[in-house]
């Protein structure tokens, strides 16, 4: 399973839409994703703070375009160590397995809900 972190606003548009294309699709070329050990780091450097989040669990077999686990972009990134996977194109509805509410904690941190 790999993970990927939406606003609830731009899950609806994908779900009216029939697929999810974040902007980064054409701005990298690709859709940014972590594994579960990598979820929680990812939204607390990205989105901390923030209330309307919803994790996206996606089934990499389900989804059509290529997924490669590569480096950060980013070279100064701490976490260039890490191979991250990356969707070379948009992730069709039926990919998404599970869709959980990942609100941050009163503290603006985020944790990996139970049972993930």
């Amino acid at each position: 399973m790999i993970f990927h972190l939406v606003s609830k606003a731009n899950w609806q548009n994908a779900i009216r839409s029939g697929s999810y294309e974040p902007p980064t699709l054409k701005t990298e070329g690709f859709v940014h994703c972590s594994t579960r050990g990598q979820t929680a780091d990812t939204a607390n450097r990205l989105f901390r703070g923030r209330a309307d989040l919803v994790l996206l669990c996606i089934d990499p077999a389900r989804v059509a375009p290529e997924v490669r686990f590569e480096a950060p972009t980013d070279p100064a990134d701490p976490r260039a160590h890490e191979l991250f996977p990356h969707v070379y194109g948009p992730i069709k509805l039926d990919a998404v397995t599970q869709v959980i509410e990942f609100p941050c904690d009163a503290h603006g941190s985020f944790r990996l809900p139970d049972g993930l």
